[in-house]
């Protein structure tokens, strides 16, 4: 609830700015009484203990006078004090002679200062007082009086809204004693009032600063001051907020509502309220705002005389901030029935904004009704009377007057009540007397007339008879009876008449008695109807309302609503003034009869009556007329007299029942005449009236053309006599009053019911007279105003609506306002044309409006098509047919018009797809859903989600989940060109993928074509993967004792698979029941697990579990690093298990992994302990399963069982075979397993490989062990071949250099695995490349090997090999060095001369005396606090002083397992048939196993080589240093003046671009075509042909020589054998000589040959045939061989690079030769092409015969060159090489590897030399040069070879796996290359 509370402090600022300028607005009074002598004095400060002003100032001294001051110093504290002073400085301030002043506590000291001044300025200086704390000093100063205002520096004025204002004051305070001027310079909106002024000298003035905003913003603003003669300036700071409120009504504890429009939702209903009663109700004005507002209430009346029935006298007011206001609003409703609507403008100040309340009420008038319509009597004879009892009620809250229209005191029915007052909800009894005075029938209708209501009429019927004469009993029948009669016209008729017809058949009775015609008699009787005006009777009497029937009875005009059957000429009779009471002349009457039947007419006068008629009864014959005289004699004078005569008018035949046929039976007629008379003598006044009208002016409501509107006024007659009154309306036509002559009986009342006829459309006036008690004095003028109103109602926005552009087939919607502007409710109807129905539409079509009202129509506009509609409805206005309006009025019609237009329309999402990641099970994830609308409609939509769940899963099963997609609203609408967000929440409940797809339909009622149809296209799709807390063992390292082993066994030992496993699996229910680990933990040991319990559940004793337990869990034999953390999403966290080897024997306990969310796995930890000295082999597995093998296998593979030696002692293993033997004697003596190795001998920490090879004879199953995993897989490869692979080492130090080596721990492993390089070195960030190449055995095998890479720090490589250096020359300075004592010579013992640091000898021998030793008993340790290693426990203590020898650099141990299985090539053919094609089979396959001492050797040769070097520079003495710089320096300084080393490096800073495939153009095919021709004509010009016999080189300008050396039985290290290179002593050598000219040839031939990129040559001898066919017609003879190794396959597809091979000498020999001679042949070719300028004198058909001679002998040669393995295993090494090349471009980033046949070249990293495309006939194969070149594997790393590199297949050429690992080296990855995709 909103409080009204005005706190400054509820409103932001206030509470600042109250504080900053509280001081300045509050009015000072001390501040008035501030003199200059006052202010003069200071303030006094404290100075170690003396208080003293801190200075002295003089004012208003004239030079030449002195005046003196003093100086008090007090003494505060409770010491003594000494002081002294230093005299002023200068001689205008004078005092005594410094002198030591002493102090006690508490007490003073007075020092005179005297001033005399000799000019008028001002004057400054000091006294300086010492103490022993310090010296402080005094200021004096004489100052000339000057101008000086004082104003505050900074004021906030409280916060208000635009344009209201709000104020602070301050004081301004002249502190001169001048008068002072001053002005105020203030920007907008803030004013200072008075803005200028002049203040007396030390006086203040109050100033008011007003803030007037136009703009909410906060302001800052600097007032300026100016001030005195000079106009000087001070400043004052104004700081303000405006904000901008907003003020919303409503009615009262109603919701607030804001709207500018008469429509608005704000109404004030004030519901029904009584007609003339006032009823107030609050319009409440919200502010929300922290501003005060201010607003004006605007509300519309209508011109007077018309008042508005909405009553705010509430015009304008001030709502504080964050509160309410209340308005009363009265209502005062004035007509019954009507209901009124107004409305009132809630405005703030310059209109900033307008909020609407509507007021709306109904008028509700009483509801009267009488017990009884009928009142019969009965028969009663004459002389009697009877009294029936009534009821009139009043069923409505709202009282009322009645009164009964009779004159009681006249008439024969006497009701004792007739007139009265009726309250809400009550009833009144009457009691209404029957005292007949003739015996004849009697009925009456009389009228009751009710105040705001029309009249009721109640039937009084009765009967008296006499002895003479007894009329017929007159019943309720016959009046029923008789009203259907009339109708029909047959009333006119005697009874005996209508008798007689009955009987002669002319007239008939209805089913209801009533007569009726007989059809062929109607017209007769029309036509003997004298009456011609009368109409045609109805059937049944007509429901006549009772204000018509009450007006239209023929008194006071001519209107009846039936024709009268007897009549009377007057119906008011005024006697006016009688003076004597003897001499009064009757009045003249006369009545008519209309009937055709004989009537008696009787006035029931009673006996005495003061007016009396003669002859009281008279027969009037048919259709004549009798006259009466009205006599008046009155019995005392000035007096009024007034009375109603009554009289009964019947048919003379039926005063005896015996002559009425109860069938023709007709009551009497009442008729009434009112009569007036007085008997005020002259010079008497008439009484003076005593009344009350309830209104004086009377504005009748509007109504149609033709209307008639009703209206009650009430006369009071308050006093105490007679009031007599007549109303004159003969001037006003239009106006009627009845009764209009009556009389009001004292403190009684009349209703005066009026009727208006207006027929004027603007507003008329009507004045009447009313007489009172017959004097002109009393005469009262009534105002009564009408008017004919038309139907007006006005059309918002001059009748145009527009519709926003509409999607097709979509509804838009939108209100439109129309007005009534008239003054009564009004029909209002809308037209639409059938053709623009289909398109538009409103609501309502059909309804009321009342008068004033606002009301607002939804229009629906609804497009078919997509164009621009105009479309035109038409409004129909007509009034509404009231109780009194006969007539609806004229229909107006008005146009609307109504232009839209059709658009189509289109949603769409901004992302198609939407990926939420991995989702926590049972959490949620939200997102956005963005959609976008880009047409110029606004679309009404509807998300539809599709679930769908994948993964391994039963569809059935996951079908049946509820929708894990909640959207807060699937429907919602999109404005034009713009965008809604949607948010939405996903909650999966399983671990799989959820993929919500997402339709949007456009809701519409029309069926939309296929092409408008977005139904089939999904909108986004959303894609989410529930998941549970998912980790796995990615890798697993060794260290410490078991850092020998494999990752394989070690994978094994920990059953890391297995755990993955589990790990993957979903947790259950129970594991899920604790979400969170216990104690935050994710491994929880037994201790962390268990609950403290109650001392008196512990038993205190403890199992032997339990005991093992805790003796583990107190000495911390296993521990976890760390025990818990937080993994983010593919974040790796390094688990250090650890296990100390404290106690002999095996420990074993639980723990508990918990992961948050997620699993809950047991895990066993289970450590084995063995004594230092005793053996021990490690089973990895107890059941080993050898893989299977087919049996039909000829070569069986070998396969492994693997042996760990857990001990720190060598063992010899012994394989029982007993059991072997057992299955081959029973499978027919058949060597189902063979064990190859049965015995052998196991290192300490190293593992022994068991060969096996398992021979099955059927397909069953052999018992007997179990396979391993994998790690990097060959897979199937046949026999005789040669794979590689490619990983990179990455150094990600960014500090430390870093060395490495391979090594493997088998024999074995060397046979068929090397690397290279073997080892190296890494700088900071920087990576290498290594290649492991399988070289399969001639038998078929499995392989599962393990390489080991240690890396060392080179920063402590260093550091340990400086420290052993130096622990060496101090060993060997001791070793010589002795000292001799005399200790022990008494004893005749040898003198003891050894030193500490060389007694590690004895020291070991005594160790090893010491182990041997046998201990009885061994006591447990004591618990205590384990030590961090397990090395530290058992090293033994250091020996003070003695030098410990360096240790040496542990390295970091990188295992790799190597995986592959090796297949003879006829099962390899047989089995795998489509991947012979991706091996190269190595024909001249060496397979001479690489030694462990070969292995060693190289990497201790490695080591020296890498490591040596910079450490013996480290430890260099300065002679080394210079001789190394001095040799260096000549080795460059040769080089520098080289000028082939000048050349080269010239060439290889312009190294070309090689030639790729994507580079090619036709424009470049074209040019190098034309190169090609040049070049022809340069060769043909040519002198001469350069000839070799064995083609050595040759240096010229114009010749380029190229020379490759090619490994024959390289073998897989990097330095050859020496039994190799002893057989091998034949030097190779191929040179070939050529142009630097033809280089752009072969250049432009290679390009040409590259053309064909879709091309693929199944074999290089096809390929190179048709290539030579072309190019000897085209080159020259020189050229063909240099083609050769330039026509190579463009199409690789899954390329695998290899090695150079070994090669048998014998074999190489012969290969040597084969390559010599076609060296040879090479070289007779090129002596052929030098004489072909000599063969000219040939015939051309001899000339042809030789070319096709010449041909086919090259192509012949060529053939036998390809089919060398020589030249296959060259062409292998150099793609291998090759793409080794782009392997490393790519890892550095210089060449980017992408599925599309290109290669990307970048620039290199560093310069290179540049090599020349090359041919078979640049190799020179030399042995020697093979011995000493660098490795194989760098054999051609900088060679460019210039190929196309196209990948086919759908995946990338090279897969790049990246494995990142913690520490200083990561082994990255691996590719794979080699040659097996080549078809040869």
């Amino acid at each position: 609830m909103l409080t009204s509370s005005c706190s400054l402090k509820s409103v932001p600022f206030q509470g600042i700015g109250l504080r900053k300028y509280s001081k300045w607005s509050v009015p000072s009074l001390a501040s008035t009484e501030i003199s200059g002598r006052k202010k003069s004095k200071g303030i006094k400060s404290n100075f170690f203990g003396i208080e003293v002003l801190d200075h002295l100032e003089w004012l208003n001294w004239e030079p030449g006078i002195e005046s003196t001051k003093h100086i008090i110093l007090k003494n505060v504290q409770f010491k003594t004090q000494k002081l002294k002073y230093r005299s002023p400085n200068t001689e205008f301030f004078t005092t005594l002679f410094p002198q030591s002043v002493v102090l006690g506590a508490g007490t003073s000291y007075s020092l005179p200062v005297t001033f005399c001044a000799l000019e008028q300025k001002n004057y400054e200086d000091r006294i300086v007082f010492e103490t022993k704390a310090g010296s402080f000093p005094i200021q004096l100063r004489a100052s000339l009086p000057f101008h000086d205002l004082e104003i505050p520096e900074w004021l906030c004025i409280p916060p208000c809204a635009v344009y209201e204002s709000s104020e602070v004051t301050f004081y301004l305070h002249n502190n001169s004693p001048l008068p002072t001027s001053f002005h105020f310079e203030v920007p907008s909106p803030f004013f200072i009032v008075p803005s200028d002024g002049m203040l007396p000298p030390w006086d203040n003035y109050k100033v008011k600063v007003q803030f007037r905003p136009e703009i909410p913003n906060i302001f800052d603003v600097i007032a300026i001051c100016k001030f005195g003669d000079d106009e000087s300036k001070k400043y004052l700071k104004l700081e303000a907020i405006a904000k901008y409120p907003h003020l919303l009504v409503s009615a009262l504890n109603e919701q607030s509502q804001t709207s500018s429009r008469e429509d608005t939702q704000s109404i004030l209903n004030f519901g029904h309220v009584a007609v003339g009663s006032t009823v107030m109700k609050y319009l409440e004005i919200h502010n929300f705002s922290v501003v005060n507002s201010s607003f004006r209430i605007v509300h519309y009346r209508p011109p007077a005389p018309l008042m508005s029935e909405f009553v705010c006298e509430v015009s304008e007011g001030t709502v504080q901030a964050s509160s309410r206001f209340q308005v009363p609003i009265m209502f005062t409703p004035q007509t019954v029935g009507a209901q009124s609507v107004d409305y009132f403008y809630v405005m703030r100040p310059n209109n900033s904004s307008t909020s609407v309340l509507k007021a709306i009420g109904s008028c509700k008038g009483p509801v009267v009704a009488l017990a009884h319509l009928k009142l019969n009597f009965g028969c009663v004879f004459l002389g009697e009377t009877v009294t029936y009892a009534t009821e009139i009620s009043n069923t409505s809250d709202v009282p009322t007057y009645y009164q009964f229209e009779i004159d009681c005191s006249q008439s024969v029915f006497v009701i004792d009540r007739p007139c009265g007052e009726l309250g809400g909800e009550s009833t009144e009894r009457l009691r209404i007397t029957f005292r007949p005075s003739h015996a004849i029938n009697y009925y009456r209708r009389v009228a009751c007339l009710i105040h705001h209501q029309d009249p009721l009429f109640l039937d009084l019927i009765g009967t008296c008879h006499s002895d003479q004469l007894t009329p017929a009993i007159l019943k309720p029948r016959h009046i029923e009876l008789y009203r259907t009669n009339m109708v029909r016209g047959l009333t006119f008729y005697p009874p005996d008449i209508l008798s007689l017809m009955l009987q002669e058949g002319k007239l008939q009775l209805d089913a209801d008695g009533t007569l009726i015609l007989v059809p062929d008699q109607c017209c007769m009787i029309v036509e003997n109807n004298n009456n011609e005006d009368c109409p045609k009777a109805p059937l049944l009497f007509p429901n006549v309302p009772s204000i018509l029937e009450y007006f239209d009875d023929g008194m006071q005009n001519d209107v009846t609503m039936f024709p009268p059957h007897v009549s009377v000429n007057e119906r008011k009779l005024d006697f006016g003034k009688c003076l004597e009471l003897n001499q009064i002349n009757p009045l003249p009457l006369s009545m008519t009869n209309h009937t055709k039947g004989k009537v008696t007419v009787l006035w029931t006068s009673p006996p005495g009556s003061i007016f009396t008629v003669v002859p009281q009864t008279i027969d009037i014959p048919p259709l004549k007329s009798m006259a009466f005289r009205i006599y008046f004699t009155p019995d005392k004078l000035n007096m009024l007299y007034a009375a109603e005569l009554e009289c009964f008018a019947y048919y003379k035949v039926i005063r005896n029942y015996r002559l009425v046929d109860d069938r023709t039976f007709c009551p009497p007629w009442s008729l009434t005449v009112s009569v007036q008379a007085n008997t005020f003598q002259l010079g008497h006044e008439h009484f003076v009236p005593k009344y009350v009208l309830n209104s004086f002016e009377v504005v009748l409501p509007a109504v149609n053309e033709k209307g008639t509107i009703y209206k009650t006024m009430l006369l009071k007659n308050t006093g105490n006599m007679l009031l007599t009154f007549s109303v004159d309306t003969q001037h006003e036509s239009t106006i009627c009053i009845k009764p209009d002559v009556g009389f009001v009986l004292p403190q009684t009342h009349q209703i005066l019911t009026v009727r208006g006829t207006p027929q004027n459309e603007r507003l008329t006036r009507h004045t009447v007279l009313l007489h009172l008690n017959a004097s002109e004095k009393f005469n009262q003028e009534i105002k009564l105003y009408s008017m004919v109103e038309k139907a007006q109602i006005t059309l918002d926005g001059n009748g145009y609506l527009y519709f926003k552009p509409t999607c097709i087939g979509t509804l838009s919607e939108q209100p439109y306002l129309i007005k009534n502007v008239s003054l009564m409710p009004l029909y209002f109807q809308w037209k639409i044309s059938a053709a623009n129905s289909r398109v538009l539409s409103v609501e309502p079509t059909f309804g009321i409006i009342q008068a004033n009202e606002a009301l607002t129509q939804v229009w629906s506009f609804y497009p078919q098509g997509q164009q621009k509609y105009f479309l035109k409805p038409y409004l129909f206005i007509w009034g509404v047919k009231g109780p009194h309006c006969p007539d609806l009025g004229k229909k107006t019609r008005l146009t609307l018009r109504v232009i839209g237009e059709g658009s189509k329309g289109r949603i769409m999402a901004e992302k198609d797809h939407i990926h939420l990641g991995d989702i926590l099970i049972g959490n949620s994830k939200s997102d956005d859903l963005v959609l976008v609308n880009n047409e110029p409609c606004s679309l009404n939509f509807e998300l539809n989600v599709k679930q769908d769940i994948t993964g391994l899963c039963d569809p059935d099963e996951v079908v049946k989940d509820p929708m894990a997609f909640k959207v807060k609203c699937h429907t919602g609408t999109i404005p034009a060109r713009s965008k809604v967000c949607f948010r939405f929440t996903v909650r999966p409940v399983r671990r799989l993928r959820y993929t919500w797809t997402i339709n949007s339909k456009i809701l519409s009622a029309k069926v939309l074509e296929p092409d408008e149809s977005e139904e089939g296209k999904p909108l986004c799709r959303v894609t989410a993967d529930g998941v549970y807390p998912m980790i796995f063992i990615s890798d697993a390292r060794c260290l410490g004792s078991i850092s020998g082993i494999s990752k394989q066994q070690l994978w094994r030992l920990f059953s890391l698979d297995t755990l993955n496993e589990y790990l993957q699996r979903d947790p259950t229910e129970g594991e899920l029941l604790y979400q969170v680990p216990t104690r935050h933990r994710a491994f929880l040991f037994p201790k962390d697990q268990q609950l403290d319990l109650e001392y008196w559940a512990e038993t205190g004793e403890f199992n032997p579990t339990e005991l093992h337990e805790m003796r583990i869990d107190d000495n911390r034999l296993f521990t976890v690093e760390p025990k818990s953390g937080c993994l983010l999403p593919g974040q790796r966290e390094t688990i250090q298990l650890t296990y100390r080897h404290e106690y002999t024997g095996t420990d074993r306990i639980p723990v508990v992994l918990k992961l948050s969310h997620g699993r809950e796995i047991l895990l066993n930890f289970i450590g084995i302990t063995v004594p230092k000295d005793h053996c021990y082999i490690h089973f990895l597995v107890t059941h080993h399963k050898f893989a299977p093998v087919c049996i039909s296998t000829s070569n069986p593979p070998k396969q492994i069982y693997e042996l760990y030696n857990g001990g720190s002692v060598r063992v010899i293993y012994d394989i029982q075979l007993d059991s072997v033997k057992d299955v081959i004697e029973q499978n027919y003596n058949h060597p189902i397993f063979q064990c190859l190795n049965p015995r052998g001998e196991i290192q300490p920490g190293m593992t022994a490989y068991i060969e096996w090879i398992f021979s099955p004879l059927e397909a069953q199953s052999y018992s007997l062990m179990f396979l391993s995993e994998e790690r990097i897989s060959f897979g199937n490869v046949p026999v005789f071949t040669k794979s590689s692979r490619m990983i990179f080492l990455y150094n990600v130090s960014e500090t430390e250099v870093i060395s490495y080596s391979w090594y493997v721990m088998s024999v074995h492993i060397t046979e068929v695995l090397s690397v290279t390089p073997i080892c190296g070195v890494l700088h900071p960030g920087d990576s290498t490349h290594c290649v492991v190449t399988l070289r399969t055995h001639k038998d078929p095998c499995f392989y599962d090997l393990d390489l080991i890479c240690e890396v060392y720090s080179k920063q402590q490589v260093t550091r340990y090999q400086k420290e052993l250096q130096d622990w060496e020359k101090e060993k060997e300075r001791q070793e010589v060095e002795f000292t001799i004592t005399e200790r022990g010579l008494q004893d005749n013992q040898q003198p003891v001369f050894q030193r500490e640091c060389c007694k590690d000898t004895q020291r070991s021998h005594r160790k090893s005396r010491r182990g041997t030793s046998i201990m009885k008993y061994k006591t447990l340790p004591p618990i205590k606090e384990p030590k961090e290693t397990w090395e530290g426990q058992h090293s033994e203590k250091p020996i003070p002083g003695m030098w410990a020898k360096p240790t040496p650099v542990k390295p970091f141990l990188l295992h790799l397992g190597v995986t592959a299985r090796s297949h003879s090539m006829e099962e390899y053919h047989k089995n795998f048939p489509t991947e012979v094609s991706k091996h190269y089979i190595l024909r001249n396959l060496i397979s001479e196993p690489l030694s462990t001492s070969q292995l060693e050797n190289n990497r201790e040769t490695c080591g020296k080589s890498d490591n040596n070097s910079a450490d013996c520079l480290l430890t260099a003495s300065k002679e080394d240093l210079k001789l190394v710089t001095d040799i260096l320096s000549t080795v460059v300084r040769c080089l520098l003046e080289d000028i082939h080393f000048q050349r080269v490096l010239v060439e290889g800073t312009a190294e070309p671009i090689p030639y790729y495939r994507q580079f090619w153009s036709e424009e470049g095919e074209e040019l190098a075509m034309k190169n090609i021709e040049l070049a022809k004509a340069k060769d043909a010009d040519a002198s001469h042909i350069h000839e070799s016999n064995n083609i050595q080189p040759v240096e010229t300008k114009n010749e380029q020589i190229s020379s490759v050396p090619v490994a024959a039985g390289a073998g897989f290290e990097q330095e050859p054998d020496s039994s190799q290179a002893a057989d091998a002593e034949m030097d190779l050598t191929l040179t070939v000589t050529k142009h630097r000219d033809s280089v752009q040839d072969q250049d432009a031939d290679n390009s040409q040959r590259m053309e064909g990129e879709g091309e693929e040559s199944s074999t290089l001898a096809d390929s190179s045939d048709d290539a030579l066919s072309q190019e000897l017609e085209n080159t020259q003879q020189t050229e063909t061989d240099d083609e050769l190794a330039s026509n190579i396959p463009r199409s690789l597809d899954g390329v695998q690079g290899q090695e150079l091979n070994d090669m048998q000498p014998t074999e190489a020999e012969d290969d040597v030769n084969s390559m010599m001679s076609a060296a040879a042949d090479a070289n007779q070719s090129l002596e052929q092409a030098g004489n072909e300028t000599e063969e000219d004198w040939l015939t051309e058909e001899m000339q042809a015969s030789l070319s096709a001679i010449r041909m086919e002998e090259q192509l012949a040669r060529r053939r036998r060159l390809k089919r060398l393995p020589e030249f296959c295993d060259l062409l292998e090494s150099i793609l291998e090489n090759t793409l080794q090349n782009i392997m490393i471009e790519a890892s550095r980033g210089e060449v980017v590897l992408t599925a599309r046949p290109r290669v990307i070249s970048l620039p290199p990293v560093t310069s290179r030399t540049t090599l020349d495309p090359f041919s078979i006939q640049d190799i020179s194969l030399s042995k020697e040069e093979l011995d000493h070149s660098i490795p194989s594997s760098e054999l051609f790393v900088e060679t460019r070879c210039w190929v196309s590199v196209r990948n086919d297949c759908e995946e990338p050429l090279v897969l790049l796996e990246t494995e990142i690992v913690d520490g200083p080296v990561a082994a990255a990855g691996s590719q794979s290359f080699g040659a097996e995709d080549f078809p040869f």
